[in-house]
């Protein structure tokens, strides 16, 4: 024991983020230590008098309405505060949006759809092309959350090692994957369904753009590329740096066959092919549905009378409006597509036996979600204390008048944000409590300089991503250590960290100069998703 103490102990920078990080309480906790900050500087701003102009409402004169900063101690804002609880609560949009995913990942999860499909992608990868096969099917497996941590890493580990090569080496690039590229995917998912709903509450609560609408798919082509940019990356890193330095590493022979980590090598069953057929199935009706829902008779998902003919015709109905419905009904379609997709393979194999294993399993998902109801409830309240203190627009106009003055280029700017998301993430590792508490003044301060709220998010996101891997706060890292510890008992939480560094550094470079040159390109982010932006009346 006082062996594997010391194995742990990391010196230098890595070493204090370690003990900074340890030191600091649960992200719930934090919100609230945070929201007493801010009520105390709430009441400094009102004191002071902090205004600033809005930038689109004006007064009864007609000039620009004075935005002031309000105390959060005030009768007003107190007997809001505890009337509103509940709808503070219940009205915070990613809540429901992720809860209604759950409903259908619980089932894809726990029927062992996600398992079942990363084996079998990674039992046909050829050798040749194994480690960026490992890396892409690590990034798409983001959308099995959990399992994509549990199942696919170990699994590379071991079909790394059927290869020939380095088992750890297979490890660090499926946990690259996984965690450095965990906002990469080739379609959205679960994390555009959390992120653009803090995005939403941010967009809403400076009353700078009612008329925007969330896009779960506002950050499609934006991931897509991402994906593609940080699949080579992580394959130079494994095979050129990581694999090398490990040829002097040792590692055991025995760990693949630990019963706790299925082989996928192994083909799968009989019952496991028919029931993958059944999900690829299921996924194709599903789609089907939709398209026939966005544009089949009636167009039930395309808002046609938004945008007359007439108006159409002169340019002034944006996509976005007509496609407001179906970018909304992404979540829904996501629920069925996992729930469908879930049902279907798991009544192949036995572990959807009738509806009440598939109830079984949804319940399960909601169990799993107890967390993050509680991370939600801090989180909400300390958006609606920064809404109603109007700090949040207050500090996005002037900061975006700061930037202005400086004369620092635009992709300039967004690089630094990433930077900050990127630092921010080694001490606070969950993605939505990170993005709620930046969310309210970064934001509104894009819109002000020009760039939409998707492009806001998807600056948040490479940030978020990179850093992962190189934090011991990460709540999967000890996981991590444990499945190269397998192969490697002298393998340290150093070790680890030391290895995962290349992979970090590189992602974050690659990222942030893709994050520069879409800025600068201005390209669009998604379907109806321009990064450029312009407030209404402008």
């Amino acid at each position: 024991m006082a062996e594997a103490q010391e194995d742990e102990k990391v010196g230098g920078f890595l070493g204090w983020i370690e003990r900074t990080g340890n030191k600091l309480p649960d992200p719930v906790v934090i919100f609230f230590y945070l929201a007493l900050v801010l009520i105390a500087i709430s009441v400094v701003c009102a004191l002071a008098g902090l205004t600033a102009l809005h930038p689109t409402q004006v007064n009864a004169d007609g000039n620009p309405l004075v935005v002031m900063s309000q105390s959060l101690l005030s009768g007003e804002n107190i007997a809001k505060f505890w009337v509103e609880m509940t709808k503070t609560f219940s009205h915070f949009h990613p809540l429901g949006y992720v809860l209604v995913v759950m409903l259908g990942a619980g089932v894809a999860e726990r029927s062992g759809l996600f398992g079942a499909a990363m084996r079998a992608a990674l039992g046909n990868a050829p050798k040749v092309i194994l480690t960026p096969m490992v890396a892409l099917i690590a990034m798409i497996a983001n959308h099995a959350a959990d399992a994509a941590y549990v199942v696919m890493i170990p699994l590379a580990g071991i079909m790394f090692h059927a290869a020939g090569r380095h088992p750890i080496a297979g490890i660090a690039a499926a946990f690259a994957g996984v965690s450095g590229g965990f906002s990469a995917n080739i379609l959205p998912g679960q994390l555009d369904v959390l992120l653009f709903g803090i995005t939403e509450i941010a967009v809403e609560g400076s009353q700078l753009d009612p008329s925007w609408t969330m896009n779960v798919a506002g950050n499609w082509w934006f991931i897509f590329v991402l994906t593609f940019i940080y699949l080579p990356v992580i394959w130079y890193v494994t095979d050129k740096i990581i694999e090398p330095r490990l040829a002097k590493t040792p590692f055991s022979n025995t760990a693949s066959a630990d019963e706790s980590v299925q082989d996928p090598s192994a083909k799968l069953s009989s019952n496991e092919k028919k029931g993958l057929n059944r999900a690829g199935l299921a996924l194709l009706l599903v789609v089907g549905v939709w398209l026939v829902m966005t544009f089949g008779p009636g167009t039930p998902l395309i808002d046609e009378p938004a945008c007359p003919a007439a108006v159409e015709a002169e340019g002034q109905c944006a996509a976005v409006q007509r496609l407001a419905p179906f970018f909304k009904s992404l979540v829904g379609g996501f629920m069925v597509l996992f729930l469908g997709a879930g049902w279907a393979y798991g009544s192949a194999v036995g572990t959807v036996k009738n509806h009440r294993d598939l109830v079984s399993m949804m319940a399960e998902g909601m169990r799993d979600m107890g967390y993050y109801l509680v991370l939600a409830f801090a989180a909400a309240h300390f958006v609606a204390l920064f809404n109603w203190s109007n700090l949040g627009l207050i500090f996005a106009i002037h900061g975006a008048a700061g930037i202005e003055a400086s004369g620092l280029p635009l992709p300039i700017a967004m690089g630094l944000i990433v930077l900050l998301s990127a630092t921010l993430n080694l001490f606070v590792g969950s993605a939505s409590a990170k993005w709620a508490l930046l969310a309210p003044v970064l934001v509104p301060m894009l819109m002000l300089l020009g760039v939409s709220p998707e492009g806001a998010t998807a600056i948040y996101r490479v940030g978020d991503g990179a850093t992962n891997i190189i934090t011991p706060l990460m709540v999967y890292f000890p996981l991590v250590l444990v499945f190269a510890r397998r192969w490697s008992k002298d393998f340290g939480l150093g070790s680890l960290t030391a290895m995962m560094i290349p992979y970090s550094v590189w992602m974050l470079v690659t990222g942030l100069l893709l994050v520069v040159l879409w800025v600068f390109l201005g390209l669009d982010l998604g379907p109806a998703a321009p990064i450029a932006y312009s407030l209404p009346g402008n």
